[in-house]
């Protein structure tokens, strides 16, 4: 079914220091979606890469590039990187003016490796924020060389890039170990490469750290550094080999859940392929049109009930989704595909609303309620 509303692009923004992979990933993810009848873009915006292994559907060295930076403003590499980015974040049209002219449906944006433009300079996220405006679902990438893995202290120092990262980019974010496949060249491994990945337990990490002599004398701030990113609980990673297909699938379907591709357009956002996901097989709408009312006539007589015997104001906005509900159509259907889906539909009542009349603290329009809610509303949209 054709959209009518703005056209949609998906992408990813494929970062990471410099050594990383960041553009041998392009190379491998652009023929790997190509294969699947993909119709791909690179899009260079490192100034730095002044020549591309690759085919650029548009390239920030036609703007501006960093060697010209230096030899004019007498600037070195860093400075240089910072001068470009805000010059391309002050000539956002050029970038958009190029988008016009592809037809593709996604895009990799191959970026800089300087850490800075991630962790606090903000010309690059305003970028990235512009895209965003302009109907391009993006996913931030940030690839990180697996050889941190062998020494605790350089490991340490990636989750603490990784989480500045993904707070200040403020995008849907994928952290990848890239390289896997040479991990063992580095040395041994203290732990499975699962500890890594899932960033569990790193009190374990302490003790390795008292090992070296040198890192000994800061055993208080590694304690901090590590109780800060298990506060946060946001940093994984997943494992990529570039040459094991079934390694870039695993990366490829987290990243088309991370944008929203799976559920664009070109790719299952019709409600059945929907249901198709949540139920596990292939779900026709059709066949059902008598149960799905019923199951959705009787889930709002529950609701109704349940009003009866709530306050006035729990009352007043129960109505208010219950119009809104009755306005989308679906947002109900989508929960009452079948008959065997009642106990289902009822659990999912059960976990919204059942915050609301218990937490007696913060009234029975609690904030984990509203966020629970706008979830179920985000899931129709």
């Amino acid at each position: 079914m054709a959209s009518s509303g703005p056209r949609i692009t998906f992408g990813q923004v494929v970062i990471g220091p410099p050594g990383s992979g960041k553009t041998t990933y392009c190379l491998a993810m652009r023929e790997f979606l190509g294969l699947l009848g993909r119709k791909v873009s690179v899009i260079n915006l490192d100034p730095a890469n002044e020549s591309p292994p690759y085919s650029c559907a548009a390239d920030i060295s036609e703007l501006v590039t960093l060697s010209d930076v230096m030899e004019s403003l007498s600037l070195g590499p860093n400075g240089g990187l910072l001068y470009c980015m805000d010059y391309l974040e002050s000539n956002l049209d050029w970038l958009h003016k190029q988008m016009v002219s592809l037809r593709s449906n996604y895009l990799l944006f191959d970026c800089p490796g300087q850490v800075e433009l991630y962790t606090h300079h903000g010309a690059l996220k305003s970028v990235f924020e512009s895209l965003t405006k302009d109907n391009v679902r993006l996913a931030a990438v940030h690839l990180v060389d697996s050889h941190y893995c062998s020494d605790p202290g350089k490991f340490v120092s990636v989750l603490c890039t990784t989480l500045c990262t993904m707070l200040h980019v403020e995008l849907p974010h994928i952290n990848i170990l890239s390289k896997v496949d040479l991990i063992e060249q580095y040395g041994r491994l203290a732990f499975n490469l699962d500890y890594y990945t899932e960033v569990m337990d790193l009190s374990y990490l302490l003790d390795h750290l008292a090992d070296d002599p040198f890192l000994a004398k800061f055993k208080k701030l590694n304690e901090e550094l590590v109780s800060l990113i298990e506060s946060y609980g946001l940093v994984c990673f997943l494992p990529l080999n570039v040459q094991d297909k079934e390694s870039m699938h695993d990366v490829m379907k987290t990243v088309d859940k991370a944008n929203g591709y799976c559920f664009g357009n070109e790719e299952e956002r019709n409600l059945q392929a929907l249901m198709s996901i949540s139920m596990g097989d292939t779900f026709h709408m059709d066949r059902y049109p008598f149960k799905i009312k019923c199951v959705t006539f009787i889930f709002t007589l529950a609701e109704v009930f349940w009003v009866l015997l709530s306050g006035p104001f729990v009352c007043l906005f129960v109505c208010l989704f219950v119009c809104l509900s009755v306005c989308l159509h679906r947002t109900f259907v989508f929960f009452s595909a079948t008959t065997c889906q009642i106990e289902t539909i009822f659990t999912i009542g059960h976990v919204v609303w059942q915050p609301c009349w218990k937490n007696e603290k913060t009234g029975p329009l609690s904030h984990n309620c509203i966020c629970k809610m706008q979830h179920l509303i985000s899931m129709r949209n």
